[in-house]
């Protein structure tokens, strides 16, 4: 059993790097979209750019989970596939099924499958008549094929789910406080399988009906809310303090705590990941730099969205949304809310709160948010002799030649990476690995981690030397 838990909480640790990714896009969806909307710059082929990209996020995440398990330098095959799955997989669904909707987690399933199956296939033995189908390219073929049962896998499971969050949502809407805490809970909860949207649409579009000043009548929290109805807009206020100072301030921690020698590149990251949150009200560009490394730090966020709700219930604060949880909304919609101004002071509070419990968090559990992920927490502390050590070969491509000769050859080489001082080396066969020789080399040492991983002490030109030694690869 500890074995099973310490292999998952690696796999999730590379799935949740592998995450940050997609998520290099983020800003320009949030940018080209509210700045393409309606009450901004009204330029709608700003936002048809950015519902381009939200549309096909799945796409992106598919990718993401190739990068992560795919067991090779090139991950062009996997990838493809991975695509080639994910058009099958998301047409026969939505043949068996066109009310299922699964959001982004599509593509982390069906780009997790595609990895897993291109680890295994691209070893597999066929006749020579079929070889040009074979090997790494084996994938493209499978990924479409495998996708139909899993399509029919998850026509069953997928629809109990999202009946059965379609009723809470009404449930939500009738129960006061508790509905508003669990609403703020289960909007961020829900986040990573795409699922948030079936409670979200009920709420926004359907809950109750308002009667304008003209006789229409109109329908959903969102709806009412901007057409004057006083008694809506209360389920998004609570996000308000969060999207708007919270996860900013959860960057500045994830910022604080990472590595001196990283600080400059997490910054930039969290500037952009907090500008995007505020200007435009899109906060997965910070989720997922947290949500899949620490579900601690996700339920803490989904605690937190809760809270709020609750609290503005109690002040009767209200302030509903035209587009999004933005401050370019809360401005504008200001006059529409009541007691808005609390939104401010409670906000400013939940940035340090945020920024305490996160920042405490990361550090205790030695989180690997952005900043924290270079040295290898596989092995002892990595010393300042190490870091500052500088092999006497100045011939890195022939070093880069030995080292791979020693560990086996090109083909028992699965991966070749590095952190600040260490090769980090995955090959087929531990057993071909010629240690005596590599120590040979003039390295200041070797970690065998399990039979296929090895450490390559290196120094200061560990970079160099992972280099060439995938230029010969």
């Amino acid at each position: 059993m500890k074995k099973f838990w310490k292999a998952f909480i690696t796999n999730l640790s590379k799935l949740g790097r592998a995450m940050l990714i997609p998520i290099v896009a983020m800003p320009a969806v949030g940018i080209l979209g509210r700045l393409g909307a309606a009450d901004m710059l009204n330029i709608p082929l700003m936002e048809t750019a950015s519902n381009a990209i939200t549309g096909n996020l799945d796409m992106l995440f598919a990718f993401g989970a190739c990068l992560a398990f795919a067991k090779s330098k090139d991950k062009t095959y996997p990838m493809i596939g991975a695509a080639a799955g994910l058009f099958a997989f998301k047409a026969c669904l939505t043949s068996l099924n066109p009310d299922i909707g699964m959001g982004v987690f599509a593509g982390i399933v069906v780009g997790t499958l595609a990895a897993i199956l291109y680890n295994y296939s691209r070893e597999w033995k066929t006749p020579e008549m079929f070889s040009f189908f074979t090997g790494d390219r084996f994938i493209i073929v499978l990924a479409p094929i495998c996708a139909i049962p899993l399509a029919l896998l998850f026509n069953l499971v997928w629809p109990p789910i999202q009946n059965g969050l379609d009723s809470l949502a009404m449930w939500l809407a009738s129960s006061g406080v508790v509905g508003i805490f669990l609403f703020g809970f289960l909007n961020r909860a829900l986040i990573p399988v795409g699922l948030h949207h079936v409670i979200n649409s009920y709420l926004w579009f359907q809950m109750g009906s308002f009667t304008t000043a003209a006789g229409e009548v109109v329908t959903g929290d969102i709806p009412r809310f901007l057409a004057g109805d006083p008694t809506a807009g209360v389920f998004m206020t609570g996000l308000y303090p969060v999207f708007l100072f919270g996860l900013p301030g959860a960057c500045f921690a994830m910022y604080k705590a990472a590595k001196k020698e990283k600080k400059a590149e997490t910054k930039s990251l969290m500037i952009s990941g907090a500008a995007t949150t505020f200007v435009a009200g899109i906060t997965e560009p910070v989720e997922f730099m947290f949500e899949f490394v620490s579900p601690k730090l996700y339920l803490l966020h989904c605690l937190y969205s809760g809270l709020g709700g609750a609290i503005f219930y109690f002040m009767n604060v209200r302030l509903g949304i035209s587009y999004n949880v933005d401050i370019i909304d809360y401005v504008l919609n200001f006059n529409l809310g009541s007691n808005a101004i609390w939104i401010l002071p409670v906000g400013i509070l939940f940035f340090f709160l945020y920024y305490f419990s996160f920042k405490w968090v990361i550090e205790h559990d030695n989180i690997k948010t952005p900043g924290r992920t270079d040295d290898d927490t596989t092995t002892a502390e990595i010393t300042e002799d190490e870091k500052n050590f500088a092999m006497n070969a100045t011939n890195i491509p022939y070093l880069a030649k030995k080292l791979i000769e020693n560990l086996g050859g090109k083909g028992n080489v699965v991966s070749v990476e590095n952190c600040i001082t260490r090769l980090r080396i995955e090959v087929k066969d531990g057993t071909a690995i010629n240690e005596e020789k590599i120590r040979q080399t003039g390295v200041k040492g070797l970690v065998k981690l399990t039979d296929t991983n090895i450490q390559i002490v290196i120094g200061k030109d560990v970079q160099a030397v992972k280099d060439a030694m995938n230029d010969l690869l």
